[in-house]
């Protein structure tokens, strides 16, 4: 079973123009999906949960569809976070504070501190979130912790990036999901998905529900994970016999 799951929720706005509808009504509708995928990824054991809520990148849509998702993002926790908490999450915020509502990070930091000792799933919320500016700000801080002489510059490798970045106890994404048929990363989760297996999927996120969560989730047990290393199929030249 994939240990941390890392979901992309794309599709809202192409769901509501199908329909007819205003975009906004798309990423209303979306609300419901990621409850129920919450609830399905802790019905088969998986213990860390990702949502990609607001990139860094989403502030280039139009100023109306910004401030509806600052106001809608805000709303969703605030809304969902007492059921979240008897479910047993415990929820956690990635991402950046410049630019983003005082409102939201307000909403954020209550749901935190209320579910901070819960022992269920983990489900971060990235809001405001962005793999490079993750990476770029980590490596800034590395810097100026050598510019004051408490690392060295030869001490530096990829352990230390990890430390430095926000959730430096995040475990690393074993699955990572994308609706809408679209396939790329979109700049989500760079640093700790390196060797996640990607599965893609047709069905815009409001139709979205726990079925296609654990037909992902079966995709990834039915693949053979290697991290870099190499096995010879039984009976090929030059295998050992036994």
């Amino acid at each position: 079973m994939p240990r941390h799951v890392a979901v992309v929720m794309d599709g809202n706005g192409r769901w509501a123009n199908q329909r007819g509808l205003a975009r906004t009504k798309g990423h209303e509708a979306g609300e419901a999906a990621l409850l129920d995928v919450v609830a399905g990824a802790i019905e088969v054991g998986v213990t860390h949960l990702s949502a990609y809520a607001f990139s860094t990148e989403n502030w280039k849509r139009s100023p109306d569809e910004v401030r509806f998702l600052m106001g809608f993002n805000r709303d969703v926790i605030r809304r969902r976070r007492d059921q979240l908490h008897a479910w047993g999450v415990r929820m956690r915020w990635v991402g950046r504070r410049p630019r983003l509502w005082g409102s939201v990070i307000k909403e954020l930091e209550t749901a935190q501190e209320m579910t901070q000792h819960n022992t269920g799933l983990t489900l971060y919320f990235c809001v405001n979130y962005g793999g490079r500016a993750e990476i770029g700000d980590a490596v800034q801080r590395i810097a100026e912790d050598v510019a004051r002489g408490r690392l060295t510059a030869r001490s530096v490798d990829e352990r230390t990036v990890a430390r430095y970045l926000p959730e430096p106890d995040m475990p690393d994404v074993d699955l990572f999901v994308r609706s809408s048929g679209e396939q790329r990363t979109s700049n989500f989760l760079l640093w700790q998905s390196a060797y996640a297996e990607m599965v893609f999927q047709d069905r815009l996120w409001p139709d979205y529900d726990r079925r296609d969560l654990w037909a992902a989730v079966e995709s990834y047990v039915d693949r053979e994970r290697r991290y870099g290393g190499a096995v010879d199929a039984p009976g090929a030249p030059g295998t050992p016999a036994g």
